[in-house]
């Protein structure tokens, strides 16, 4: 019961506090990203809408631990042009070669990936589980309408995850507004046809107070 009420108490707090984060975030990060898109030009790269950060998590199979999720999680590289992103990319290792449990975190600049976090809070995740045999290919599908600003209402997008299991590989789109069942199912519709998704796949939604509260990333999903 102890564990439950604080449990609680973190998620109240995180919501309380997200409203105020949101706002400072936007106001910060549109003056920056005027400043950054103007010097990235003066050098002749291609700026992006948003600079992002690749985040890398490898973990003891197990029950989730927050301190210890915290812990493993690493930021490996930001970028904000064009050429970044490439350069990142190319230098990663393919979903074929990472050990199994690892998560890749694609999130923008400012937001961790961590359900907690105040971008995330009130938000959620669409999931879409895959073979191994062509996850790579739709992962990078993912990134590529992520930094050319191709999905609807990329405003309320945080990121993307590619979490490499024993039997199959999961993609998750983060969003910030679980509650907005019309942007989520909007979310839902950008990505299976930026992805030029095949009906047989099955896309599941959970929100991440209700990830906090059965300590789960894909279970106890809903059917979109």
């Amino acid at each position: 019961m102890e564990i439950t009420e604080r449990r609680d108490d973190e998620i109240r707090d995180a919501k309380e506090s997200a409203n105020i984060d949101n706002l400072k975030s936007q106001y910060v990060t549109d003056s920056f990203s005027d400043e950054r898109y103007s010097r990235e030009l003066k050098d002749g790269l291609h700026p992006l809408r948003y600079k992002f950060a690749i985040w890398y998590t490898r973990r003891t199979p197990g029950v989730r631990s927050q301190t210890s999720y915290e812990d493993n999680i690493k930021k490996i590289v930001e970028f904000s042009t064009v050429e970044g992103f490439w350069a990142s990319y190319c230098h990663l290792a393919r979903s074929s070669l990472l050990p199994n449990p690892t998560d890749l975190h694609f999130f923008k600049d400012g937001i961790r990936p961590l359900w907690e976090d105040g971008a995330n809070c009130n938000g959620g995740k669409w999931i879409i589980r895959f073979s191994k045999v062509v996850s790579a290919r739709f992962w990078e599908d993912l990134l590529l309408a992520l930094v050319g600003d191709q999905l609807d209402d990329a405003e309320n997008i945080c990121g993307a995850v590619l979490s490499v299991r024993i039997n199959e590989d999961i993609i998750s789109v983060w969003n910030r507004n679980a509650s907005d069942h019309q942007a989520v199912m909007g979310l839902r519709d950008s990505i299976k046809r930026h992805l030029k998704l095949p009906h047989a796949y099955v896309m599941e939604y959970k929100p991440h107070d209700a990830s906090l509260r059965d300590n789960s990333s894909y279970r106890n999903t809903w059917r979109g």
